[in-house]
């Protein structure tokens, strides 16, 4: 089992439909949030990885999401400067 380390530095077990609805809600179509699920999973798998961080998931899911349309990448974050108070962008560049 795969465990997310978040930015707190708490773990949770890696769900996959996560991404999904976090691609949905940035407005991609399910298909691609599912298709950039199976790619995000895959590198993990590919890695056998045990553990990766939230800011490494998050870099990879919006690299994938801007090649499939950059209005959504920016819809990602939008909602993470305005929900969550963070500059995801800013953060990734570090």
């Amino acid at each position: 089992m795969v465990k997310v380390v978040k930015r707190d530095g708490s773990e949770e077990e890696f769900i996959v439909e996560k991404i999904v609805v976090s691609c949905l809600k940035a407005g991609a179509t399910p298909e691609i949030a599912r298709n950039i699920a199976k790619i995000v999973e895959a590198r993990i798998l590919e890695k056998k990885l045990e553990k990766v961080n939230a800011k490494d998931l998050t870099a990879w899911i919006l690299e994938l999401l801007k090649k499939e349309n950059e209005e959504w990448y920016r819809n990602w974050l939008v909602f993470d400067k305005a929900v969550k108070r963070r500059d995801t962008e800013k953060e990734l560049k570090k």
